[in-house]
């Protein structure tokens, strides 16, 4: 398998996941020009070959040994092949209903961190909020109060690059908890691997469950959906506003308000995902002391209110959650190892079984692919087939005239017409998907 050999291939070649580790540890010579559009890293002016190294180091994009890290983080503990290894898993919420009601399902990450704060064991949160001058544009923040937590709670579906915060979390006087996806969070690994100054203060990981991410374009699509033209009247931007699941909300300036059920926005996944996201195999965060998730199951999905799916990877993560179960902080049952696959079979295929068809084809084409020191293999005829017609849809969805076309229909009948389509692809693929998993 052939692999990206300096930053300039990550970049070239779809495989940067834009974590900000780059700029954050380039003094200034790589920066993110163009957020609203490509939000790629640009190499202003060319590092020296110590923090060229550095960054090459730190870089998740040319890869990330799975089973070699897991057994330097957590010890050499067994894993499962597609959660990863955890201690215990649960469903649950956190018990104080602003805090439930503020997230984008059960409210525990930012439960945690406000618990954390009021016991004294962090004084920050790094956490990805919405810029204050540019409120359509996602902006890392360290947080220090229950109202900043709050305030950037609920996922954020456009690119985010947490890691530029480097340097102001390396002066940050005091112990810090560190929220990321996975990309962002195994580039926070490989720093602590060296012992970077800049993440010497992170006492704590935690990370939600990953699925994709979209380019900029979705949010400008979905506006001119809606005959606006101009981003810059946003407002507010929320994509799992209101009860869970949510809805995608934009507030504009001049008073005007735009929604759709977060179901029905998720048309817009096929016409402006981030091509990096199908190459991610991490579905649930798993170098994490916690990650979360929703719990898609429909006994809970029937109850609206939000429910997460919760995971225990470290001693540390274990011991947080028990205490704040006692406390009455965290509502939390566990459940199973298969519930728990069950749940999320639909993101395990795609992740773990699809990604690698998708290194695959690329390998066949010429380009090169991380490595995440193992490869998942043996798939059916019918899952290549299956994932190569994906491919084509996504890559016709992509286009100019895609876009174009889909933004002259109604969202609320294009999210519905695209919810049913959902719900007959995964039916007439599930058993293609569910096939030894």
């Amino acid at each position: 398998m052939k692999k990206p050999e300096n930053i300039q291939d990550v970049i070239r070649h779809d495989l940067c996941n834009r974590c900000g580790s780059c700029v954050g540890l380039s003094g200034g010579k790589i920066v993110f020009e163009n957020r609203t559009g490509s939000y790629l890293p640009v190499i202003k002016e060319k590092p020296d070959k110590a923090t060229e190294e550095l960054i090459w180091q730190a870089c998740p994009g040319k890869g990330f040994d799975f089973p070699e890290q897991r057994n330097a983080i957590y010890g050499e503990q067994e894993a499962h092949p597609y959660i990863g290894h955890y201690r215990e898993i649960y469903i649950g919420f956190a018990a104080d209903p602003e805090t439930r009601l503020s997230a984008a399902s059960g409210g525990i990450i930012s439960a945690i961190l406000i618990w954390l704060l009021e016991t004294g064991r962090i004084k920050g949160a790094v956490v990805l909020a919405m810029s204050e001058q540019e409120p359509w544009l996602t902006k890392p923040v360290i947080a220090t109060t229950k109202e900043q937590i709050l305030e950037a709670a609920q996922s954020k579906y456009i690119i985010s690059s947490v890691n530029e915060i480097l340097p102001e979390m390396e002066r940050f006087d005091g112990p810090l908890a560190y929220v990321g996806l996975p990309g962002q969070v195994q580039s926070i690994r490989l720093l602590r691997q060296i012992s970077h100054p800049s993440v010497r203060n992170i006492r704590y990981i935690f990370g939600p469950f990953y699925g994709n991410t979209l380019h900029f374009s979705s949010v400008k699509s979905f506006l001119r959906s809606f005959k606006v033209k101009d981003y810059t009247l946003i407002r507010k931007l929320y994509f799992r506003h209101g009860e869970w699941p949510g809805k995608m909300r934009v507030e504009l300036s001049d008073g005007r308000a735009f929604e759709l059920p977060k179901f029905h926005a998720n048309y817009l996944i096929p016409f402006h995902i981030l091509k990096n996201s199908l190459l991610c195999t991490d579905l649930t965060n798993e170098y994490t002391d916690i990650s979360g998730g929703d719990a898609w199951a429909p006994v809970y999905e029937e109850r609206g209110k939000g429910f997460s799916m919760v995971i225990s990877r470290s001693e540390e993560g274990g011991k947080i959650l028990r205490e704040m179960a006692d406390a009455g902080r965290l509502e939390l049952s566990p459940i199973t190892e298969k519930e728990a696959v069950d749940m999320h079979s639909h993101g395990y295929d795609l992740k773990k079984r699809g990604t690698f068809i998708r290194m695959k084809y690329r390998s066949i084409l010429g380009k090169p692919n991380p490595d995440y020191g193992y490869i998942i293999k043996g798939f059916s005829v019918s899952r290549y087939l299956m994932e190569f017609i994906i491919n084509v849809l996504f890559l016709m969805a992509g286009t100019r005239f895609a876009r174009w076309t889909v933004e002259r229909i109604p969202p609320e009948t294009i999210g519905k017409i695209f919810e049913k389509a959902r719900k007959f692809w995964k039916k007439s693929t599930h058993n293609i998907k569910r096939e030894k998993l």
